[in-house]
């Protein structure tokens, strides 16, 4: 029984092995980007496949075996298709349902409207140029190198920092490279000092020095109608992050932090809606919101919210001092490592402009502990109609699992889960379901949801990247 079991794993392993140049064909020659519920599949490794196979269980109570998904991947690879995002489980499970026992003769139904696309689809490529390339520049630098290619019309063409030192531009590549948090930068990374650039697995990134967004001229790198990530956070209303569109070549901002006055922010999933081709100036809006956000839309859609306060115990920021010394904010000079300490935190009154329903409904606070990464939000909200622990936990999960917010939110039930188990997780947030607290009759619920405050957060800034960019795949099979 052992020799069995083991016997079978690598026969999956086998497939997995034979499926990653196949997933490669198809992102890189047909713009086709494959996943499992969710879980991408390219440029992901063998063992990175197989689990997403395993994870299959949790939406149909079974382990997809790769047995079934690879004759699917095998002939996929052979049509001419054009630009999509395909479920494999989906279109496994279809299969399995349909009258066809000719993969082929499937695939030709089911993918019907991209068959003979011949890779079309795609739209122009878009400039995009990181403004600031502190914690979460470095990690959407990392993000869209790791996108370019199928599928993806995005283009990281440049940085824009201020010069620290004579070897500035290779301490920046060496941050890019290394990371002590996320590891190590997957790939190779090049410097040309002569042509002041970095080259990250083949994207060749410009690094330009200046102090003055306005002042940029960024045609003369060959970068037109750009959208310009703003990273530092220095500019937070329409005025000061208008000085973006000053320079020659930008076309839009995307701001990494809330925005003021009456800037839109956008929480991916959630007001998606509400961004058009005319906007030039939009906000991402902080981690915490996106990590709440999405949770209490949930609730407030299926229970209804009367009031309610959110409490956050954030990780240490690089704002704040290694040992204690003097900062202009309230206790943030006191020793980030040594100390959690209370600060404000706007992310309850921001939850408003990206759920008006919420206007005035919550309250928040916040607490920096000692951890440089992964945070965790308590939400403490009444409810309009009551509910259960049960109730409630069924339906985060299954939003997780199949609802429009799946990207959004995940959800966990593990008694043995900390926080540094979710670093580097791609969601706004996490559930922790077995914290889940329904009490006052069902009226009030407390929901404990962790966030890798860096890179969930950076996944989110992309998803709004990718839809100002019109970056919109048609998915398959359709339902």
């Amino acid at each position: 029984m052992t020799q069995a079991v083991l016997e079978a794993w690598q026969d999956a392993e086998t497939l997995a092995e034979q499926m990653v140049p196949l997933i490669g064909t198809l992102h890189r020659r047909h713009n086709v980007v494959l996943s499992i519920y969710g879980r991408p599949l390219v440029r992901r490794g063998v063992i990175d496949i197989l689990k997403a196979h395993r994870f299959a269980r949790q939406v149909d109570e079974a382990e997809l075996p790769i047995a079934r998904t690879f004759p699917l991947v095998q002939e996929m690879a052979q049509m001419d298709l054009g630009a999509a995002s395909v479920d494999l489980a989906l279109l496994a499970n279809g299969f399995a349902r349909s009258e066809h026992t000719d993969v082929r003769a499937y695939l030709d139904q089911a993918l019907a409207d991209i068959v003979g696309g011949g890779g079309q689809g795609v739209k122009e490529p878009t400039d995009v140029v990181l403004y600031g390339f502190g914690r979460i520049g470095r990690l959407l630098a990392r993000i869209l190198v790791g996108h370019a290619g199928g599928g993806s019309t995005m283009r990281l063409r440049a940085v824009v920092v201020r010069k620290n030192s004579e070897d500035d531009i290779h301490k920046r590549a060496s941050l890019l490279r290394r990371d002590s948090i996320h590891g190590a930068f997957a790939g190779t990374i090049t410097v040309d000092e002569d042509a002041n650039t970095i080259t990250a697995n083949g994207t060749r990134i410009q690094v330009i020095y200046s102090n003055d967004p306005a002042s940029v001229d960024y045609t003369q790198y060959g970068i037109h109608d750009a959208i310009v990530v703003d990273n530092t956070g220095r500019w937070r209303d329409e005025e000061g992050l208008s000085q973006h569109l000053r320079g020659r070549g930008v076309a839009k901002v995307l701001l990494t932090a809330p925005g003021k006055g009456g800037l839109k922010n956008i929480v991916y999933g959630v007001n998606t809606q509400d961004i058009t081709d005319e906007d030039q100036i939009l906000t991402a809006a902080s981690c915490t919101t996106n990590a709440i956000t999405p949770v209490l839309k949930v609730l407030q859609d299926e229970w209804g919210i009367e009031h309610g306060h959110v409490e956050t115990a954030h990780s240490f920021t690089n704002d704040q001092n290694l040992t204690d010394n003097f900062h202009k904010g309230p206790r943030r000079g006191r020793a980030a490592t040594l100390n959690m300490l209370l600060t404000d935190t706007g992310a309850a009154k921001a939850v408003a402009k990206a759920l008006p329903e919420l206007e005035g409904k919550l309250t928040g606070n916040a607490i920096r502990v000692p951890t440089p990464d992964v945070s965790m939000a308590v939400l403490n909200v009444r409810l309009t109609r009551p509910t259960s622990v049960e109730e409630l936990n069924r339906r985060l999960r299954r939003e997780s699992l199949r609802g429009p917010m799946r990207t959004q939110i995940d959800y966990i039930a593990s008694p043995e889960v900390v926080s540094t188990d979710f670093v580097g997780s791609s969601r706004g947030g996490i559930v922790d379901g077995l914290a889940t607290i329904v009490s006052d009759e069902g009226r009030t619920a407390i929901v404990y949801v962790w966030y890798d405050n860096e890179y969930g957060y950076s996944c989110q800034v992309v998803r709004v990247l990718e839809r100002m960019a019109g970056e919109v795949l048609p998915t398959f099979p359709k339902e």
